[in-house]
């Protein structure tokens, strides 16, 4: 039977452990990363939100009263909380980061992802809608054949811009990256991918890991 180390050193260990995970640093890896933008890109801090304008146009992220903005250097910002110890300040510091960085890149390049048709006879074509331009959209409507006994047709927002490279593989972008996932999954979701037969709408580079069908 082993020997039982004595009190002293027990609670030395203790106390070693719980003061390094109560005292130590508490810091974000996504959020101490400075931002780099372009000269074309304006930002503008308000109490309340950022305004990002670029080539592309003008977006705001909303901010936090504990966020602070500094800009370190030219075409250089610095994103930081008032107290880090606390969960949701950085939580939002990280997150906070990555929005500006998305509206930054949004305003300048934009986003853009394929969307590729995999089964047999799946197609896809693009066309005009025949109720007109409604109010948010383009006009414009997907009509993809993916099995059914029906053609299916999505309108596209008038956000997002969508073409047709080939009858099985569609290009969409938008300056938000946020919505252009969000279009993206609505079109997946008539046909997400199958493990069987590998079938179905796959955004981007996704894929899906095959299964063999078990036989009795």
């Amino acid at each position: 039977m082993l020997p039982r180390p004595p009190p002293q050193l027990l609670q030395s260990l203790r106390s070693f452990s719980t003061s390094a995970s109560r005292h130590g640093g508490f810091i974000s890896n996504v959020g101490k990363q400075p931002i780099q933008f372009p000269p074309s890109v304006v930002l503008t801090p308000t109490p309340t939100a950022l305004s990002v304008k670029g080539p592309l146009g003008t977006t705001e992220v909303p901010l936090h009263p504990f966020l602070k903005l500094n800009f370190t250097e030219p075409q250089t910002l610095a994103v930081a909380v008032e107290d880090p110890t606390e969960k949701k300040q950085r939580s939002m510091w990280g997150l906070t980061r990555t929005l500006i960085s998305n509206a930054i890149q949004g305003m300048t390049e934009g986003f853009t992802t394929p969307i590729y048709l995999v089964g047999v006879g799946y197609r896809a074509a693009l066309e005009d809608d025949p109720r007109g331009k409604l109010p948010g959209f383009t006009g414009k409507r997907l009509a993809m054949k993916l099995g059914f006994s029906h053609s299916v047709y999505v309108p596209i927002p008038d956000y997002i811009k969508a073409e047709i490279e080939t009858a099985t593989k569609i290009v969409v972008s938008c300056t938000d990256k946020q919505k252009l996932g969000l279009f993206a999954a609505k079109v997946r979701s008539w046909r997400p991918p199958e493990p069987y037969k590998g079938k179905g709408i796959f955004v981007g580079n996704e894929r899906v890991r095959r299964k063999t069908v078990k036989k009795k």
